[in-house]
């Protein structure tokens, strides 16, 4: 942001320019014909005491105000955005959610100018648009933008997590946003198949400041990116404080039923010594570096019970009779580099799983645990073993265990590979990829029919080398993906098959 010198305001020059504008208050005119997108949009109802600041703050949380005009006499005004898309994005958003000035509901559409053509004239309104400015490039409002801004949004954000290839903490959140203000709940939750939480700030003034600082920015290094929007909500209920919500008011709340409560104890631990846990997740970006770090890893440790972590899974509720080490190698691959996988020689229902280290067991873990596999519900907890042992040498115990070590198929080998960006839940639609240029979909269709599912939708990708194909439920879509994941489709090309964020 290069301070002001983008921005132009003032008043009208000649009333002739703008005189399509129909008067708010004429219900003959209100049948306005639709004009095309524009970054110019024309405001109207506005009530009479309306400043510049509270329509400018209408904009504000989609992005940059570039200029303002105000037609004091007929209730109106026109709000120039910074570019087109951040003006479809306000309208689309304020068709489904009324904005109110003062309680008063306006009306947003439009306008069919492009640009605002004003003298830069009127100092007060440009000294607004200075001091807007400047939140926007992180520095501190004035009292009256403060007023603006909290009457243009809500103390609480809905935040969403791409990419989310190391697990994001309750903890890691409260650290990040607490730089903006003081974070007084947090409620974390998976909807559609993704991480997301709402945070509620003290004051809506820090809530924006946060969204504009955070929003599109990882939180490690190429994965982890925060969306961040306004929630409709603007007060949370949080009725426990454990490891998916948190007071910060009320320490007394209750943990809830099978819920472990963070030993506040450990995670100041973690948070003191926080270089020392740097090298546990690597490539954590700045400013959140040190601070998400240690959240993170106290975090983990908190909910894994036990000092120290391991990258050892123990998966229970397993159907003895259909698993086997290499269905067990494919699905937990999708999360992490399988190294061993041993089936209990005693307890067949359950096995043990080496991934390449902590993160990777606590990713496959929080997207695992709980999901469909060969008709069970499976439970997938952090085991107490450091590692998985081999049979001696000459023992025979039935193919139960296995070492993948070397297997060409870990998916993560490579540092900054393509695939650390595309680890998504499981999910009905999967990705395929490396697809040979003859094979079409009818192929495809009876193939993945073949494992067992329902094919509801299919569609190529342009180079016709990659695809999404639609099952109809999660679990036939993990099925077919340890089925079909490096299937041979001949000629030595092997499909590769993932969870996809998309549906048909």
């Amino acid at each position: 942001m290069d301070g002001i010198s983008d921005v132009v305001v003032g008043v009208k020059r000649g009333s002739d320019e703008l005189n399509g504008a129909s008067n708010g208050s004429d219900s003959k005119k209100l049948r306005v014909e639709e004009a095309p997108p524009s970054r110019v949009l024309h405001i109207r109802k506005l009530p009479n005491e309306a400043s510049e600041t509270e329509v400018i703050a209408l904009g504000l949380p989609f992005g940059k105000v570039t200029n303002i005009l105000t037609l004091k006499g007929k209730n109106q005004a026109f709000l120039e955005m910074g570019t087109e898309e951040a003006a479809i994005t306000m309208v689309n958003y304020y068709t489904t959610v009324t904005p109110h000035i003062r309680n008063i509901p306006v009306f947003i559409q439009y306008s069919n100018h492009k640009e605002l053509k004003t003298d830069a004239g009127n100092q007060r309104t440009q000294a607004v648009l200075q001091a807007v400015s400047a939140v926007q490039s992180g520095g501190s409002p004035s009292s009256d933008v403060q007023e603006a801004l909290a009457a243009a949004s809500s103390p609480v954000l809905r935040i969403i997590i791409d990419n989310m290839f190391y697990p994001v903490t309750l903890d890691v959140l409260q650290q990040i946003f607490s730089k903006f203000g003081t974070v007084m709940k947090i409620i974390t939750f998976t909807k559609n198949n993704q991480f997301q939480a709402l945070l509620q700030f003290s004051d809506p003034v820090n809530a924006q400041q946060a969204k504009l600082a955070l929003d599109g920015q990882n939180i490690y290094n190429s994965c982890c990116t925060l969306r961040i929007d306004f929630s409709k909500l603007v007060n949370l209920n949080v009725k426990y404080n454990n490891d998916k919500s948190r007071d910060y008011t009320r320490p007394e709340l209750p943990a809830g039923d099978g819920q472990p409560s963070l030993d506040p104890t450990v995670a100041a631990a973690f948070s003191k010594d926080s270089n020392s846990l740097l090298g546990k997740i690597p490539g954590a970006l700045n400013p959140l570096s040190a601070a998400a770090a240690a959240a993170a890893a106290a975090g983990r440790v908190a909910l894994a019970g036990q000092t120290g972590s391991s990258g050892v899974l123990l998966v229970s509720n397993l159907n003895e009779e259909m698993v086997t080490p290499q269905s067990l190698f494919t699905l937990f691959g999708v999360y992490g580099d399988v190294q061993r996988v041993k089936i209990l020689y005693n307890k067949k229902d359950s096995a043990l799983i080496q991934m390449s280290d902590a993160n990777q067991a606590q990713l496959a873990m929080s997207h695992l645990n709980g999901q469909k596999m060969y008709g069970k519900i499976i439970r997938v907890t952090l085991s107490k073993h450091q590692t998985v042992a081999l049979p001696r040498d000459g023992l025979d115990d039935q193919g139960l265990t296995k070492d993948y070590a070397n297997s060409p198929l870990h998916r993560f080998k490579k540092p900054g590979s393509k695939n650390f960006q595309n680890i998504f839940p499981p999910s009905a639609t999967l990705h395929l990829s490396n697809i040979p240029q003859d094979v079409t979909e009818d192929d495809l269709r009876l193939l993945f029919s073949n494992a067992g599912g329902t094919v509801k939708a299919f569609k190529f990708f342009q180079d016709r080398k990659m695809a999404l194909i639609q099952m109809s439920t999660v679990e036939e879509a993990i099925q077919a993906l340890i089925d079909l994941h490096n299937y041979n489709m001949g000629g030595n090309q092997h499909l590769r098959v993932s969870f996809s964020k998309s549906t048909i």
